[in-house]
C-alpha cells in the first residue's frame, strides 16, 4: 500500500489552501504556499541527486524552516532525520554517519555546529530557500518505508536510531487529531515543543496540519513569552511537558491576559496532580495526560474525554493499540501480570517501530514476543487506566525496600513552598541507595532543607520519605523540556 507522512501537508492544502497552516512571528504561511514551498525543496534536493531512500539531516530550530525541509524531504521520497539541538558537533557526526545521511540541512543558530559535523561526516550542507521556483512532484512511497528515523537520547550508550515507517506516523497523526484532540480547521496550536523532538512533530505539528489547524511555532520557550504569544495569537491547543506547564501557571500570576485554552495536551513525563490541579483552575482548560515514546511514533495512551479523565494516570491506549503489564524481570518472552500489579509496561499496534537502525539484537531485546517492551514501571487498574509508576532504572532501591521517585515527587510538589522538585537515588554504603530531592522553591520560601525533611516524613513511608534535600535555583532542563536526572544526580551527589 502506498502512504507518504507529505501527504499530510499535501491534502490540508487540497482542501483548506488559503488558510493559515503556520505562524512565526509576524509571518504567516498558507496551505498552498507552505506546500509549494515543501515541494521547491524537493526539486533542489533532486538537483543535489537526493531521492527516494536517501536520508537527509535537519538541524533545524522551530521556525517555518522546518516544515518546509520535513515535507520537502518526504515529498522527495527521502527519509527525515531530525538531530537534537543540543548535540556537539562530535556527537552530529555519530548521527550523519551511522544514518548514512546524503546531507544535512541547517540554520542559525545551529550553521557552525552543523558545518563541522558535515565536514567530519563529508556531507553535504544545504540551506533551506522559500524563494525555490521550480517544484518536484511528490514521490509515492510504501506504508513499510521508514519516513523518519529518530535517535534515542542514548542512556545506555551510542543514540541507536528509530526507525519509522510512513504508516506509524500519518496513523498516530491521525489519531491525535481525530480520536484524541479533535483537532478542526478552527484550532490555534501552540507548537512550542522541539520540532525535532518526536512529541512536537507528530502530536504538535503533523496533527495540527492533518486536520488543517493552525501551528504557532516558538522557537524559544518562557513562561511569559509562550503566554503573551498564546493570547496574542487566540491559542486553543498547548501542548507541552510538566515544566512548561509550571511556567505558565508562575508567569499567570503576574500576567491576567488568558488564551482561550479549550484543551491542554501533557507528555514526555509524569505531570504531578497539583500542578495538574493548578494549571486547569488558573486557565479554565481540560488537561489530558498521556504516554508514548520514540518507538511508539509516540502515542500510546491518553486520558480520553470519552472514557472518563483520572489525574495521575495516563489514561487508557489510544485506538488501534493495545497495552499491558508484563513481569519486568523476564526479558527472553513477555508474561503479562493481572491488573493491580505493577510491571513492565509493554504495548503493541500500528504505532510500534519497524526496529532500531542495523541493530538487530537491540530491535530483538526490544520487541518480545510481539510486545514492545517500554523499559516503565506501570500499572493498569480494573477500568484499564494505566498508571506509570517509574523508569525502570529509576527505581531507588533503599534497605531492600522499592522507591518509586513519581510517588515521592507527587507529595512534595504539594508542600506550600516547593515550586519544583525531582527525587533521584544517590550511594550509600549502609542501604544501597539513599533518596534525595533535588528542590527548587518558591520565590519568597525560606524553608531549610530539614524543614521539608520533616514535612515529609509526615506524610511519606519510613523508607520512602527523602533523608537528603538538595536546594537548587534551577533543575537541569533539556530542550524538550524534560528534567535530566543523570545531570540531578552528579549536581547532588
Amino acid at each position: 500500500m502506498q502512504l507518504s507522512v507529505a501527504t499530510v501537508l499535501q491534502e490540508s492544502a487540497a482542501r483548506h489552501p488559503d488558510r493559515v497552516a503556520v505562524v512565526e512571528g509576524d509571518v504567516r504561511i498558507t496551505y498552498r504556499t507552505l506546500w509549494h514551498e515543501a515541494l521547491g525543496f524537493a526539486a533542489r534536493l533532486r538537483a543535489h541527486g537526493i531521492g527516494p531512500g536517501d536520508r537527509v539531516a535537519l538541524l533545524l530550530p522551530n521556525t517555518v524552516d522546518f516544515p518546509r525541509a520535513y515535507y520537502g524531504v518526504l515529498a522527495a521520497g527521502g527519509t527525515v532525520v531530525p538531530v537534537h539541538a543540543l548535540l556537539v558537533a562530535d556527537e552530529v557526526v555519530h548521527v550523519l554517519k551511522h544514518s548514512g545521511c546524503r546531507a544535512i540541512v541547517t540554520a542559525e543558530p545551529y550553521g557552525t555546529v552543523a558545518r563541522a559535523a558535515a565536514d567530519a561526516a563529508g556531507v553535504e550542507v544545504l540551506h533551506v530557500d522559500a524563494g525555490d521556483t521550480a517544484t518536484a512532484r511528490p514521490e509515492p512511497r510504501d506504508a513499510d518505508d521508514t519516513a523518519v528515523i529518530l535517535y534515542t537520547s542514548g542512556t545506555t550508550g551510542k543514540p541507536k536510531g528509530a526507525l519509522l515507517t510512513h504508516a506509524n506516523l500519518v496513523l498516530n497523526a491521525s489519531v491525535c487529531a481525530q480520536d484524541l484532540f479533535g483537532l478542526t480547521p478552527d484550532d490555534v496550536v501552540l507548537g512550542c515543543l522541539p520540532l525535532f523532538h518526536s512529541f512536537g512533530q507528530s502530536c504538535a505539528m503533523n496533527a495540527a496540519l492533518r486536520a488543517g489547524a493552525t501551528l504557532v511555532l516558538c522557537p524559544r520557550f518562557t513562561g511569559p513569552g509562550a503566554l503573551e504569544l498564546m493570547a496574542r495569537e487566540g491559542v486553543t491547543v498547548f501542548m507541552g511537558v510538566p515544566t512548561m506547564y509550571h511556567a505558565l501557571v508562575e508567569a499567570a500570576a503576574d500576567d491576567e491576559r488568558r488564551p482561550a485554552l479549550r484543551m491542554a495536551v501533557s507528555g514526555g513525563a509524569a505531570l504531578p496532580v497539583a500542578l495538574f490541579e493548578r494549571f486547569e483552575a488558573t486557565f479554565s482548560t481540560m488537561v489530558l495526560e498521556g504516554y508514548g515514546l520514540t518507538e511508539t511514533s509516540p502515542a500510546a495512551t491518553f486520558n480520553q474525554p470519552a472514557f472518563g479523565r483520572r489525574p495521575g494516570t495516563v489514561g487508557h491506549p489510544i485506538w488501534g493499540v493495545e497495552a499491558g503489564i508484563a513481569d519486568a524481570d523476564t526479558d527472553d518472552r513477555t508474561v503479562l501480570l493481572p491488573d493491580g500489579e505493577v510491571g513492565e509496561v509493554v504495548l503493541r499496534g500500528h504505532n510500534i517501530f519497524a526496529g532500531y537502525l542495523d541493530d538487530p539484537a537491540a530491535s530483538a531485546a526490544a520487541v518480545v514476543d510481539g510486545w514492545f517492551r517500554t523499559g516503565d514501571l506501570g500499572v493498569r487498574d480494573a477500568d484499564g487506566r494505566l498508571s506509570i509508576v517509574d523508569r525502570k532504572k529509576d527505581l531507588i532501591i533503599r534497605g531492600g525496600f522499592n522507591v518509586y521517585p513519581r510517588e515521592v515527587e507527587e507529595v512534595l510538589a504539594r508542600h506550600p513552598a516547593i515550586a519544583q522538585v525531582s527525587v533521584i537515588g544517590l550511594p550509600d554504603e549502609e542501604r544501597g541507595e539513599e533518596v534525595c530531592a533535588a528542590v527548587v522553591l518558591r520565590p519568597d520560601a525560606t524553608d531549610s532543607g530539614e524543614e521539608i525533611v520533616a514535612w515529609a516524613r509526615e506524610r511519606l513511608g519510613r523508607h520512602k520519605y527523602p533523608r537528603v534535600v538538595r536546594l537548587l535555583d534551577a533543575l537541569p532542563l533539556g530542550p524538550s523540556g524534560k528534567i535530566l536526572k543523570r545531570e540531578l544526580q552528579k549536581e547532588c551527589g
